[in-house]
């Protein structure tokens, strides 16, 4: 999630998390392509070699283009948004698409929202918010709960600005791999025996990765993103 409306607002007159993203959601068509995330799918491709399909979480799902992907390849998916009406989305959508069986969506904060389910993958796709930021780190610390034994963790966040920045939103700082792992408890090197309701941490990924985009204008836009993929034991 990331957006540049409300640029210009004081601190004071921004309203909490929740309601600004509901706003941007509730106010408007639909925000996002439907795509699924590239990242993303070339992971689960790696991860469908080694086995069969499995159960996803995907945090942070916005109207559900990862998660709908997921099920139509036969993955139990479920999505958490903040946002009820991105969830609600989400859920037409499946419902349009024949796999309302294999995906779910919920609408939550990902600082509380919790289950007792593990899943096989938890993603994170782009979970960055300005102006109004969330607490990113916490939340990524908490997802490692998620992650069934040898189960993976992949978070994709924008390394570097997806576009020009006003000059009020510069000082904000786009996580580097490094920044991800130590959010998620994880040691960079053959993995760490952390607290027992973390376990231990194999790192598969850890790394910046260009990415070219094509506008519709013809032009191409050079983005960077962080891409860190871990593995529970």
């Amino acid at each position: 999630m990331h957006t540049h409306e409300h640029e210009h607002e004081s601190p004071e007159a921004l309203p909490d998390a929740a309601t600004y993203w509901e706003s941007r959601y509730a106010d408007g068509d639909r925000m996002w392509s439907g795509r699924v995330n590239a990242v993303l799918a070339d992971v689960v491709a790696t991860l469908e070699q080694q086995g069969p399909v499995g159960s996803a979480l995907d945090l942070g799902c916005g109207e559900g283009g990862d998660v709908l992907w997921l099920a139509s390849r036969g993955w139990r998916a479920t999505g958490v948004d903040l946002s009820p009406t991105a969830a609600a989305r989400g859920r037409a959508a499946a419902a349009d698409a024949g796999v309302e069986d294999l995906a779910r969506f919920d609408a939550g904060d990902l600082a509380t929202w919790d289950t007792e389910e593990r899943f096989t993958l938890v993603t994170a796709s782009f979970l960055q918010s300005w102006p109004i930021e969330i607490p990113r780190a916490a939340i990524l610390r908490r997802a490692t709960r998620f992650v069934a034994p040898g189960g993976h963790l992949l978070v994709t966040a924008h390394a570097a600005p997806p576009g020009e920045l006003p000059e009020e939103l510069r000082s904000y700082r786009f996580p580097t791999p490094d920044d991800d792992l130590a959010a998620l408890g994880v040691d960079r090197g053959e993995g760490a025996d952390l607290e027992a309701a973390v376990g231990a941490w194999t790192v598969v990924t850890a790394e910046l990765r260009p990415r070219s985009v094509a506008r519709d204008d013809g032009t191409v836009h050079e983005l960077l993103d962080s891409v860190v993929l871990v593995q529970r034991r």
